[in-house]
């Protein structure tokens, strides 16, 4: 037991797919103020209806949620047509709660900088109020949006605006 031989040569390499997403979720922040940055990451995710769950300023760590509609048009057409052939509609999603985690760290290629790496997730409730699904969104425009209203906030804390 035990004698499998070595691991495959590309055993311990990333797929492509996954440095796409780092790319997607990172951007780096030419500040040296840590604090500053993760006030205004707290700040844009309480402007886009997030509520923050909680904050680690020695490891840079801010998260946050928020509970919105998950009902879905397709869904609901689907439910009323088994009711009206006499059949028991599945469970429908109902709620999804929206987790995001925001994690800084020191730019090892820029010095005086920091790199953000937001991730959204989201957690789906049916109607019998069973989890349905967990996922990673890979939106590129939810990421696009929150880092352009980052690199906002981040100016107008840096200018005292």
């Amino acid at each position: 037991a035990g004698c499998a031989g070595p691991p495959p040569k590309d055993a311990f390499l990333l797929p492509g797919s996954t440095v796409e997403e780092r790319q997607m979720q990172s951007r780096l922040y030419e500040t040296r103020d840590e604090v500053k940055l993760i006030a205004a990451v707290i700040g844009v995710l309480q402007d886009m209806g997030y509520s923050i769950d909680e904050t680690e300023k020695s490891l840079g760590l801010v998260t946050a949620s928020k509970t919105v509609d998950a009902r879905s048009n397709a869904q609901m057409a689907g439910a009323v047509a088994l009711i009206l052939m006499g059949g028991k509609p599945p469970p429908i999603d109902r709620a999804q709660t929206i987790r995001v985690s925001l994690v800084t760290t020191p730019s090892q290629l820029k010095k005086g900088g920091f790199i953000a790496r937001v991730t959204f997730q989201r957690i789906i409730i049916n109607s019998e109020g069973n989890i349905s699904r967990v996922e990673t969104i890979n939106d590129k425009k939810i990421y696009q949006e929150f880092f352009e209203k980052l690199s906002k906030s981040v100016f107008l804390e840096g200018h005292q605006l």
